[in-house]
């Protein structure tokens, strides 16, 4: 087995014991998610290693952590992202696929890149993509995000 699919998997295998610790240890955990978007209308998506599809950027908010620092963090880490101005909040949505308990914090941002993210064990491709070209593999909740912003849908309530 080559060493990316071990770590492939040592990642997935991660990401599954931390969210059952969570879930055991809190009564709701709560994330932050942003439609992060460049001086070019562009909106910033990642690709993960531990679930499919292309995404938002963003993370879970941790203990005596704002949303707005979780959000400042998150964009930071997963792509080298620098919020240009005040990020809008858009909405919280209850997120019943990860769990029961599970809420998202989504804001819109203006963000410039401070320098290209470069793919590991958790971020395996990141990038600006027009909104009328995404990318093969983007998420049906990510789409829904998107419409929403642009006022194509009402928001809704639930990820």
């Amino acid at each position: 087995m080559a060493s990316n699919e071990i770590r492939s998997w040592q990642s997935k295998i991660l990401m599954r014991v931390v969210h059952v610790y969570f879930a055991a240890t809190r009564g709701m955990t709560m994330g932050v998610r942003a439609a992060c978007f460049d001086p070019s209308g562009r909106v910033f998506l990642v690709r993960h290693s531990y679930v499919p599809g292309w995404h938002m950027p963003g993370g879970g908010i941790e203990r005596r952590e704002t949303s707005h620092d979780a959000l400042v963090k998150e964009l930071r880490e997963e792509g080298n992202l620098r919020i240009i101005g005040e990020p809008q909040l858009f909405q919280v949505y209850l997120n019943t696929s990860a769990s029961r308990r599970d809420h998202v914090v989504f804001y819109r941002a203006d963000v410039e890149q401070t320098a290209p993210r470069k793919p590991d064990a958790e971020i395996v491709e990141s990038g600006f993509f027009a909104l009328d070209a995404l990318p093969e593999g983007t998420t049906e909740a990510t789409k829904r995000r998107l419409r929403e912003l642009s006022g194509e849908e009402p928001a809704a309530h639930y990820w």
